[in-house]
C-alpha cells in the first residue's frame, strides 16, 4: 500500500510552479507502544474531556479554544475565527530566498519531508526547480502552512526528489548562554589535551547509521517474549559507577586500554606520555557534524 501524503499543494519559484506532496521522511511507528490498562479487569484505559469545576463530560462539539489572559480568564476562539488569522496561502511553498547549507545552525531544524511531484503534469517544472537547487548548491527557503500553523521551510535537492526540513523561529530556541554562562573556564594542562585527542584518533571513523542498535528496543522484545512464555522477570543488579579519582590517571589508563574501546581507523601504537609531536590533532572532516538543509 502506498504511503499516504501528508500535504499536498504548489512549489513556486518565481513564475515556475508544479504540484507537490510532501511524506514524513521519518517514522516512529515501528517502535513498540504500550497502552495503560485496567490491572484489575484487563481492560484498556479512555479518557474523557469533562469540565474542570462540575466534573460532567463535554461533547468535542461543545469544545472551543480559550487563551489564558488572567487566572481562570481566557479568551474564547471559535474554529471560524481561528480561520481568520491572515495566511497569504495555505496551498503554496513559495520560494522566498536561497541560503549557503552550512549557514543553517542545527537548533533550528525540526522535522524531514521527502517532497516529490503530484501527477505527471508538473514532473519537468519540478525537475528544472530541483536542478537549480542542486547546481547552485544552496538551500531554498519558503513557507508552508500544516494543521493551521504557518512553517518555515528548508528545500535541497535529494535523488530525484527534494528534502524539506521544517525550520524553528527564533523565539522557539534558547539561547546558550543561559546555560553556558555559569561554566566555569578551567585552565587545562596541554598533557590532558594531547591524551584526550589521541583517544578521539583512536575512535575516529565514519557516519554509519546503519550500524546503530537501539538497545533499548531489543531488550523490551526480548522482555515480552520472555513475559509471553512466562518467564519470571527479575531487574538486573546496576553497576557501580567508576570511581575516577584522577583526571590524568584517567586519561592514561584509556589511552592504554585502546581508548577505552576497540579502535577504528588508527594503527598506531599509543604513547606513553604524548606530545606535540606524538600527538596529532583529528581530521576536522569527522569532528564537525554534518549539516541537514
Amino acid at each position: 500500500m502506498a504511503p499516504r501524503a501528508y500535504w499536498k499543494g504548489y512549489l513556486k519559484l518565481s513564475l515556475v510552479s508544479c504540484p507537490i506532496a510532501l511524506f514524513p521522511a521519518t517514522s516512529e511507528r515501528e517502535k513498540i507502544s504500550f497502552h495503560q490498562l485496567n490491572k484489575e479487569t484487563g481492560n484498556r484505559i479512555r479518557y474523557r474531556k469533562v469540565d474542570a469545576e462540575t466534573g460532567d463530560e463535554v461533547d468535542n462539539a461543545e469544545i472551543v479554544k480559550g487563551y489564558e489572559v488572567a487566572k481562570g480568564e481566557y479568551i474564547e476562539l471559535e474554529p471560524d475565527e481561528l480561520e481568520a488569522v491572515a495566511i497569504e496561502s495555505k496551498r503554496i511553498i513559495d520560494i522566498e530566498e536561497f541560503v549557503p547549507r552550512q549557514e543553517i545552525d542545527e537548533l533550528y531544524m525540526r522535522d524531514p519531508y521527502y517532497i516529490v511531484p503530484d501527477g505527471e503534469v508538473g514532473q519537468q517544472a519540478f525537475a528544472v526547480i530541483r536542478e537549480a537547487i542542486r547546481k547552485e548548491g544552496m538551500v531554498a527557503l519558503g513557507k508552508v502552512v500544516f494543521t493551521s500553523r504557518e512553517h518555515i521551510i528548508a528545500l535541497e535537492a535529494r535523488g530525484k526528489g527534494m528534502l524539506g526540513v521544517t525550520l524553528r523561529y527564533p523565539y522557539e530556541v534558547r539561547k546558550e548562554e543561559e546555560y553556558f554562562d555559569t561554566i566555569e573556564n578551567e585552565k587545562i594542562p596541554k598533557d590532558m589535551i594531547d591524551l584526550a585527542v589521541h583517544i578521539v584518533e583512536t575512535k575516529t571513523g565514519h557516519f554509519q547509521p546503519q550500524q546503530f542498535k537501539d538497545q533499548y528496543e531489543d531488550a523490551l522484545k526480548d522482555l515480552l517474549r520472555r513475559k509471553q512464555k512466562g518467564e519470571k522477570i527479575e531487574r538486573p543488579k546496576e553497576r557501580a559507577p567508576s570511581n575516577v579519582i584522577n583526571l590524568m590517571d584517567a586519561l592514561r589508563q584509556s589511552v592504554k586500554a585502546g581508548g577505552g574501546g576497540a579502535r577504528r581507523t588508527s594503527s598506531r601504537s599509543a604513547p606513553s606520555r604524548p606530545n606535540a609531536r606524538t600527538a596529532r590533532k583529528p581530521a576536522r572532516a569527522h569532528a564537525r557534524h554534518k549539516k541537514a538543509g
